[in-house]
């Protein structure tokens, strides 16, 4: 990816801050509604990619790690790839914590320094939404990729939307936030088949935003609220984050 465009975009140079990479899994995951949304995490990855043991996969902005530690301990040979040093060194310390072993690098998304179909699954969570050039993106993930990838994005037609409005406008201002991009599954879907992947599977998370949900601060109220949401059909309709797995067409 070109330099000029990496020193520009938020998103290098928030993740290279060292506080953020460090505090990142407790903001995100701390509490009882982000261990809910991280369970749900790693169930949604062990159904979409199926059988782990024995598998190569990359792990394409891999973070401080969750994702390729979590197809690690299924037995998997994992690579994390992730263009900030600094969440890097948490994911090889959470790894070496563990036991894992897991090749991390640095690298960028949009120019993966890997052979085309060189993994069998490639994963990229959290990373559409903050990407500056997310076709590319998603040419790169499909490039080197054999058979799946899995993905995730916040949806157009969530809540997420307003937050991303009101995200860029601050931004515009010079107030220090990330304005992160809302998805169509329609766009993802059709970016993905230009590559020659087609969506096999969908899940989606919440109808309302995960920020009410921590404001409860309950699991069992969370899953009694969405499961009624879910149940007229809300979910379906305006659910996020939407994650998805792609298949490899069949070429004759």
């Amino acid at each position: 990816m070109n330099a000029r465009v990496s020193n520009k975009h938020y998103s290098y140079s928030v993740y290279a801050d060292r506080t953020t990479a460090e505090t990142f899994d407790r903001r995100r995951f701390g509490g009882p509604i982000g261990e809910l949304v991280a369970g749900a995490q790693a169930r949604v990855l062990a159904d979409f990619v199926g059988r782990v043991q024995g598998r190569v996969i990359l792990d394409a902005g891999t973070g401080t790690g969750r994702a390729a530690l979590l197809l690690a301990s299924g037995g998997a040979r994992v690579t994390g790839v992730d263009a900030s040093e600094e969440m890097l060194a948490v994911a090889r310390a959470r790894a070496a914590e563990q036991g894992a072993t897991i090749k991390f690098l640095v690298g960028d998304v949009h120019a993966l320094d890997f052979p085309d179909r060189s993994y069998e699954v490639v994963v990229a969570l959290r990373v559409l939404m903050h990407s500056p050039k997310w076709r590319l993106c998603i040419a790169e993930l499909c490039r080197v990729a054999d058979q799946l990838v899995v993905l995730d994005f916040p949806s157009k037609r969530s809540t997420a939307l307003v937050q991303s409005l009101v995200r860029r406008f601050l931004y515009g201002l010079g107030v220090p936030t990330e304005p992160y991009r809302v998805f169509s599954e329609a766009e993802v879907a059709e970016a993905l088949q230009r590559s020659g992947f087609r969506v096999r599977s969908v899940h989606r998370q919440f109808v309302l935003p995960i920020a009410v949900h921590k404001a409860f601060g309950s699991q069992r109220l969370t899953a009694a609220i969405e499961g009624a949401l879910d149940r007229i059909g809300l979910l379906k309709l305006f659910g996020s984050p939407v994650t998805l797995v792609a298949e490899r067409c069949v070429t004759s």
